[in-house]
C-alpha cells in the first residue's frame, strides 16, 4: 500500500495499513513514528484523522532476513557470552518489530467494533513506543557488531494475530495480557545479564522499554475490561476461557506480580492458569 495511491488524506486505519505492508524495519518504524505523531496534532488540534476502514494483509511484510524458523530450531547459546547476548538483543529486535505490526494490526483490522477514540490513542502510542523501542534494540546490536536480520528467528511470533483475526476480546487477552506481560516477568533478568557484562547502554535501552511495555500491558487490560463490561461479561472468567483456548497448556511462571498489578492484572487473572500453579489456585 503507498500513499501514492490515495487521491485524499489517508484514515487512521489506511495509515495502520501501510505500516503492516513495508518490508522493511528501519523503515516501518520511521512511517510509524510518522503517522503516530500526524495522529497526536489531529488529535491537539481537536480534529482528529478519521478512523476509516482498511484491508490489512493477514501477515504483515517482513524484510529478507532473518530467516524464521520453528522455535525448536532455533539455536541457544550461553546468555553471559558476547554471542549470547548478541542472540539475546536479536530475539528482542525480533519481539519488537511484531509488536509494532501488532499494535498497528489492531488499529486496522478492528474498526468495525465500536470504540471510544481513546482506544486508538493507546494503541496508536503503543506501535510508536514499540517503534522506538526496536530502534533502540537495533542500535545496540549495531554498536556490537551485528544487525537485526544476522540470526534466525522465532515464526511463530505472529500466530498470536493470526489464531485473533476476527476476535477482539481474544486479541486483547492473548497478546498485551499474555505475551507482552510475559515480557513483564523475563525483562529484569535480561537486565541483570547486561548489567554483570557492564553494558550500560544497553541497560539504560532495556530500562526504557520495561517501564513502557507496563502501559501495553495496561491498555490490553483496560479494553479488555471495557469489552467485558459493555457486553456484561465477568472479565476474570472470559479471560480464563480464552488463555484457555489459546494456551491449553497452561501459561509459564515466575510472574512478576508486582508491574503485572501495576498494569491492572490482578493474581487471580493469571495464576489459576499457569503450568505450575500454588496450590491456593489449584
Amino acid at each position: 500500500m503507498s500513499e501514492a495511491l490515495h487521491t485524499g488524506p489517508l484514515t487512521l486505519a489506511q495509515m495502520a495499513e501501510a505500516v503492516l505492508r513495508t518490508k522493511d524495519g528501519r523503515e516501518k518504524t520511521a512511517l510509524s513514528h510518522r503517522f503516530a505523531e500526524m495522529w497526536r496534532q489531529s488529535r491537539a488540534g481537536g480534529t482528529p484523522i478519521e478512523i476509516g476502514t482498511a484491508h490489512p494483509p493477514l501477515q504483515p511484510a517482513r524484510p529478507d532476513k532473518p530467516e524464521q524458523r520453528d522455535p525448536r530450531d532455533v539455536p541457544r547459546r550461553k546468555p553471559g557470552s558476547p554471542e549470547g547476548r548478541i542472540a539475546i538483543l536479536h530475539a528482542i529486535a525480533h519481539i519488537e518489530l511484531n509488536a509494532v505490526d501488532l499494535h498497528w494490526d489492531i488499529v486496522a483490522r478492528f474498526t468495525h467494533v465500536p470504540f471510544p477514540i481513546g482506544f486508538y490513542d493507546d494503541w496508536v502510542k503503543a506501535a510508536d513506543e514499540e517503534s522506538k523501542h526496536f530502534n533502540l534494540i537495533c542500535d545496540r546490536l549495531e554498536a556490537l557488531g551485528s544487525f537485526y536480520g544476522a540470526l534466525p528467528a522465532h515464526a511463530g511470533m505472529w500466530r498470536a494475530a493470526e489464531d485473533t483475526v476476527d476476535d477482539i476480546m481474544g486479541r486483547l487477552a492473548v497478546v498485551p495480557m499474555v505475551l507482552e506481560a510475559r515480557g513483564l516477568d523475563v525483562t529484569p533478568g535480561m537486565i541483570k545479564i547486561f548489567q554483570n557484562a557492564k553494558d550500560r547502554e544497553t541497560v539504560e535501552a532495556m530500562t526504557v522499554i520495561y517501564a513502557e511495555e507496563v502501559f501495553h500491558v495496561a491498555y490490553g487490560a483496560k479494553w479488555f475490561n471495557f469489552l467485558c463490561g459493555r457486553e456484561g461479561l465477568d472479565p476474570t472468567a472470559e479471560f480464563h476461557a480464552l488463555v484457555r483456548r489459546f494456551f491449553p497448556s497452561g501459561t509459564k511462571g515466575p510472574f512478576n506480580d508486582e508491574k503485572r498489578a501495576e498494569a491492572g492484572m490482578p493474581p487471580d487473572f493469571y495464576w489459576p492458569l499457569s503450568d505450575e500453579p500454588p496450590a491456593a489456585w489449584r
